[in-house]
């Protein structure tokens, strides 16, 4: 049984990313420190609210480090998605630099609401491991006020109000913005992947 690393990182997603996991046939190892990475193939970040608060906990953990130089594919998920980037605007923190950009507010416009809630289209840009067997118009669950520009390692967007990216991937690391534990099959396809896949 494959084992993946869930961090701890104080999300009240953290329950429901686990049994995601476990639904897949994952042993889910639950880590609060450094030495709770050892042995693991993969590592999944998630996380809830806001950024300064995800780092804080990080650092307080001394996991920000060990996970900038983590020799396996991660995957950040929704705020862990967002931590991700070099930085962002909300409370102007430092994150982990291990993809370039920084997180944005959303903008509010006639009809665009934000917070972003509710399910919202894929538009794949580019191709990837993470995205084998997903429909072309696959829908997935988001809730957020912040988002992370579109670049070269964008591998889906969501339009809301402007595109936004929706799933990242540089080398080892990547991210979704939604919450594949909410997102029905489209999410339960997404995080196989990542667990079963080499990195594309």
């Amino acid at each position: 049984m494959t084992e993946v690393a869930l961090i701890d990182a104080g999300g009240a997603n953290l329950g429901s990313v686990r049994y995601a996991l476990e639904r897949l046939g994952v042993q889910v190892r639950l880590v609060r420190d450094a030495k709770g990475l050892q042995g693991v193939s993969r590592v999944i970040l998630p996380g809830v609210g806001a950024a300064p608060h995800g780092m804080a906990r990080l650092h307080a953990q001394d996991l920000v480090q060990p996970l900038r130089e983590l020799q396996v594919p991660l995957l950040g998920i929704c705020l862990g998605m967002q931590l991700l980037f070099e930085g962002s605007e909300e409370g102007h923190v430092e994150c982990l630099g291990l993809m370039p950009g920084v997180v944005r507010h959303l903008h509010p416009a006639t009809g665009i609401r934000v917070p972003h809630m509710g399910w919202n289209r894929l538009r794949p840009l580019r191709e990837s491991a993470l995205l084998d067997g997903v429909p072309e118009r696959a829908s997935a669950y988001f809730v957020h006020s912040y988002a992370a520009p579109l670049g070269e390692h964008t591998v889906a967007a969501c339009d809301h109000g402007g595109l936004f990216a929706a799933v990242v991937q540089r080398g080892l690391h990547s991210g979704a913005q939604f919450h594949p534990e909410r997102s029905a099959a489209t999410g339960a396809r997404i995080l196989r992947n990542f667990i079963e896949n080499e990195p594309s």
